[in-house]
């Protein structure tokens, strides 16, 4: 695959980058989550089975656990009402250590070892843990090497957020950082493209994505915020022929990664 080489942005002083931080220690709930989770290599403690709930998935999050060596804990459903704040357990709550934020160096890492152009997805403030939860989903299955998430006012890794993930926030790598419009100015001297979307941008459909790409989707109301929309390289348009004239942030977000994949891979 050819790949438009970046203009290297001399003038600006390189920042090293370290948001490897974790989130507070939290509960994962639903039975494909909580098997994820004891698959990963993420560090868990203790998981919670509903009292006399038996059937062949919880067989195997079962199953999963005692080959870890996890303790086990069979209790009533009230109980893990209580440990999954109300959510929908299905039956099983698993304690884990805290999700392990990634750096920028690894979301590079990752697609150097696939030998890709980098393909990011930097999410400017969203708000909603399942629309976060839906985009990781779609970002794992269309081979988002990573996603970059500010940490002031948006969302971060909750167990709310790894339960609409059906589990692809084990393996989806999650950067956060303090200042997206930084960020962007880091990956443009690394070589990234980056484009938003705006309803008076480019078709989507002509959309080049041979190069290193970084995707920028907005907040669910507000869009894309005025000095991350100044700083992208380009805009897009999603088409529409209906009477709303707008998209759900998970369904723009897909439609778009869908096109950076179905482009990188012709049949």
């Amino acid at each position: 695959m050819a790949i438009q080489k970046r203009p290297n942005q001399n003038d600006k002083q390189k920042k090293k980058m370290n948001q490897s931080e974790f989130t507070e220690d939290e509960m994962v709930y639903g039975r494909n989550p909580v098997l994820e989770t004891l698959q990963s290599e993420r560090d868990v403690n203790k998981l919670f089975v509903q009292d006399g709930l038996t059937d062949n998935k919880l067989t195997k999050v079962v199953n999963e656990a005692k080959k870890r060596k996890v303790q086990l804990s069979f209790v009533p459903k009230t109980k893990l009402d209580h440990l999954s704040d109300g959510g929908n357990h299905q039956g099983v709550v698993l304690a884990s250590s805290p999700v392990n934020y990634a750096t920028i160096d690894d979301l590079f890492k990752k697609a150097e070892e696939k030998n890709e152009a980098p393909f990011f997805l930097l999410l400017d403030g969203i708000e909603d843990p399942h629309n976060l939860g839906s985009i990781l989903r779609s970002a794992d299955a269309s081979g988002v090497h990573g996603v970059i998430i500010p940490k002031r006012r948006a969302v971060g890794l909750t167990s709310t957020v790894a339960k609409a993930s059906a589990g692809a926030i084990e393996h989806v790598l999650v950067a956060r950082v303090t200042n997206m419009v930084q960020t962007i100015d880091e990956l443009k001297d690394r070589g990234l493209w980056l484009f938003g979307t705006d309803m008076k941008g480019k078709d989507y459909r002509y959309w080049d994505v041979s190069s290193p790409v970084g995707l920028v989707i907005g907040n669910e109301g507000k869009g894309i915020s005025r000095l991350v929309k100044e700083k992208v390289d380009e805009t897009l348009s999603i088409p529409m022929v209906g009477n709303v004239q707008s998209l759900n942030a998970g369904v723009a977000s897909g439609l778009l990664m869908y096109e950076v994949y179905r482009k990188r891979n012709a049949l």
